[in-house]
């Protein structure tokens, strides 16, 4: 077919054709320039669309420079970008790959415009790993891309021809490979090749400084992220960074970016935000020495010093070992007189200045003992480096960095990556999401002196989750910090638009005698394969029990700390700050009430914080959630809680009404969603209400404390936990506000 069609083909073209003529036996579409050989260097030889994507390919024994490679992507992105894609996206500019073929054996080239591969090397184009487009797919692009292209025609085999001179360059078995990658694609990653309109245009947009996105869970943030820092690295010569505080992600991220952007492996980083630091100061001999064991015990014996003093205002340890590592040591507070001035976000519990100086002895405390171990803590890492940044900065900058899941670095954390980043346009990217932050406390952007006016972006519709997964997580109700991450209203999960039918998701409810059979159960029904599920829990305890019952029922795991993306045949395992910008086909989730229960003072604090976790938990589910629920009442209090839920009808989302947030049934003349105050026993429809107002300034006149007002659901309230105000949820209020 090539000899008629073509004349005076040399041989790596003959061959590379050849190549890639078989292939289309297996359902690849070939577009091959008329004129071939050709003088014209402004546009691909051939266009090769597949299951694994849209490559440009030149067939040439020498390499292009920068500007022609330039001006063939440019050609290739003009007649693809913009085919429609599933559910309203387009193909994007960012997923077309150029590749460069040249004659004999080597390895592959990275060098950022395009992958440099050779006839002994071209079989990475259709490599199994990279797999997600279907057929329907395949034929859509292709179909649109022909009344596109002009100068270019199709060509397609029926069956598999193999030449004598193509040794080398194929493996027969791999020709069905539709066939045996079927199981193993990944439904949800065509995002590798389309996005959403406002998606695309986010990858494009020139910022003049430091940008934001922002979103609920699953609408594609990282997916929009992971698209520019292939977009940046095509304008820029530079290192690019990827970094976040989740320890496991970055290397999962760095599998999914190696597949839609092989060409540029060694241009990104990838690494958590400790591990960079740490691997800077090594390199320039900074001494530093973290070791959790001793501080630990510095931290244990500065508390047993002060707890007198501190139980009476929190009882828990917990909650002033957070105090001392978000909020003093996180934001940078050095002196006393600068913590009693700092505003605590995201801190519900208010400390006037004399309890504020409780706390601060305690630092002092804690400080004495790091430095009497000879330790630091992660905080003062951070604090090192940024220190030797200020002192010698990088001697090549990075071109851009990326923060992801950005809502839960520490704010010294934050002033780094600004230090690191620089000045300039496209230098700093943020995303995240405050409905996602799994660890206390709280701030601004604007607090790290990183201003986004003007270049904050939103993304509302969401591609991961399935509706009916997507309904089971919005039931939580974790709604104290939708914000953009600085100040401004941002978009909560029960906002978001869905874009994705079906799903299933089940609910277990036992004890710890009968948790083992469950799980396994569970486990074991799974609808997808166990590499592709994970198993998230929120305490560690919880973490070691089940990976002992999975264990002794021969069911092989990894630790989500370990994963990186590859399929293992293994069930992920971790708790919810590893599971942290992971996704799975199916997820099962563990919940124990007994270590959710409080009962003091900061209790409202862990609800949110509980809340956030466990929405971010039901949301690394795309297709399958599994919930469970860990409940070890005593026999007597679970025998009169089990006899109402039995005679109860289960709500839509297949929970008994009475546990569902968003089902359950207020009383009359109380909406679902009202406020509160710290410590106050009345639930109010108005958070202006005048009852709720006058009983803030009798205790401001009184000198006591005056909590800010908190939304909640009725559902989270506890029964006689909370009266409804006979002010606001009455007949007359709810009549007059319309409800």
């Amino acid at each position: 077919m090539l000899e008629r069609t073509f004349t005076g083909l040399d041989s790596l073209q003959r061959n590379v054709l050849t190549a890639l003529l078989s292939r289309t036996g297996a359902g690849w579409r070939l577009l091959v320039k008329t004129a071939l050989p050709s003088e014209d260097s402004r546009s691909a030889d051939v266009f090769l669309i597949g299951r694994t994507g849209v490559f440009a390919l030149l067939i040439a024994d020498k390499v292009p420079d920068n500007e022609t490679a330039n001006q063939i992507l440019r050609h290739a992105k003009e007649r693809f970008a913009g085919i429609p894609g599933p559910q309203g996206r387009s193909l994007a500019e960012s997923a077309i790959h150029l590749v460069v073929i040249g004659r004999g054996a080597g390895s592959p080239r990275q060098d950022g415009v395009y992958w440099s591969l050779t006839e002994s090397s071209l079989d990475r184009v259709f490599r199994r790993d990279a797999l997600h487009l279907d057929r329907r797919l395949v034929d859509l692009i292709a179909e649109q891309a022909e009344r596109r292209l002009r100068g270019y025609r199709s060509l397609a085999v029926q069956q598999p021809d193999r030449a004598p001179d193509t040794a080398g360059l194929l493996d027969a078995s791999e020709l069905i490979e539709d066939q045996l990658g079927a199981a193993q694609r990944r439904p949800f990653d065509s995002w590798l090749t389309f996005l959403h309109p406002q998606q695309n245009a986010i990858v494009k947009r020139d910022y003049s400084g430091p940008a934001r996105i922002s979103g609920p869970a699953g609408t594609g943030k990282t997916v929009v992220a992971l698209h520019r820092l292939r977009h940046l690295a095509r304008l820029s010569t530079g290192p690019l960074l990827f970094t976040t505080y989740v320890h496991s992600l970055p290397s999962v991220i760095k599998t999914a970016f190696d597949r839609l952007a092989p060409e540029l492996g060694s241009r990104v980083e990838f690494t958590n935000l400790h591990a960079w630091v740490r691997r800077f100061l090594a390199e320039r001999d900074v001494p530093v020495h973290v070791d959790r064991r001793k501080i630990d015990t510095a931290f244990s014996f500065a508390w047993m010093a002060h707890r007198e003093q501190l139980q009476v205002i929190e009882p828990s340890v917990d909650y002033w070992r957070t105090e001392l590592d978000r909020v003093i040591k996180g934001r940078g507070i050095r002196t006393l007189d600068s913590y009693v001035a700092v505003p605590r976000r995201g801190r519900v519990l208010r400390l006037d200045a004399s309890q504020k100086a409780r706390v601060w002895a305690l630092y002092e405390h804690y400080q004495r003992g790091l430095a009497d171990r000879g330790v630091h803590d992660y905080n003062d890492l951070i604090e090192l480096g940024r220190t030797e940044l200020g002192e010698r900065p990088l001697e090549t900058p990075y071109a851009g960095v990326v923060v992801d899941e950005v809502q839960d670095i520490p704010l010294c954390g934050l002033r780094l990556l600004r230090d690191l980043a620089g000045d300039g346009p496209n230098r700093l990217l943020l995303v995240g999401d405050g409905q996602q932050q799994v660890y206390p406390g709280g701030w601004r952007l604007s607090d790290a002196g990183i201003p986004v006016q003007g270049r904050g972006e939103i993304l509302k519709i969401n591609y991961r989750n399935r509706a009916e997964v997507l309904g089971f997580a919005r039931r939580f109700d974790a709604t104290n910090r939708i914000d953009d991450l600085d100040g401004a209203d941002g978009v909560s999960l029960r906002a978001a638009e869905s874009a994705s039918e079906g799903g299933v998701t089940e609910t277990w409810r036992g004890t710890s005698g009968e948790l083992s059979d469950a799980l396994v159960g569970a486990v074991r029904k799974l609808p997808v394969r166990r590499d592709h599920s994970a198993l998230i829990v929120f305490h560690h305890k919880d973490l070691g029990r089940c990976t002992e019952i999975l264990r002794a029922a021969g069911i092989p795991t990894l630790a989500l700390e370990h994963y990186t993306g590859a399929a293992d045949g293994k069930l992920k395992i971790g708790t919810v700050h590893r599971a942290k910008g992971l996704d799975f086909e199916a997820v099962l989730v563990l919940e124990n009430t007994h270590e959710s229960m409080t009962g003091n003072q900061a209790e409202e604090e862990r609800r949110e914080l509980r809340g956030r976790q466990h929405l971010v938990a039901a949301t690394r589910a795309r297709d399958f959630l599994w919930w469970g629920v860990l409940d070890d009442t005593a026999p007597e209090q679970a025998e009169k809680a089990v006899k109402p839920v039995e005679a109860e009808e289960d709500c839509v989302h297949d929970m008994p009404i009475s546990w569902c947030s968003l089902c359950r049934k207020p009383p009359p003349n109380v909406l679902s969603h009202g406020y509160r105050t710290t410590g106050g026993n009345a639930y109010h429809n108005d958070p202006d209400c005048t009852w709720l107002r006058k009983g803030q300034g009798r205790a401001h006149r009184q000198g006591m404390n005056v909590h800010e007002v908190t939304r909640l659901a009725w559902g989270s309230v506890a029964p006689g936990e909370l009266e409804p105000c006979e002010f606001c949820c009455s007949p007359q209020w709810i009549r007059r506000h319309g409800h």
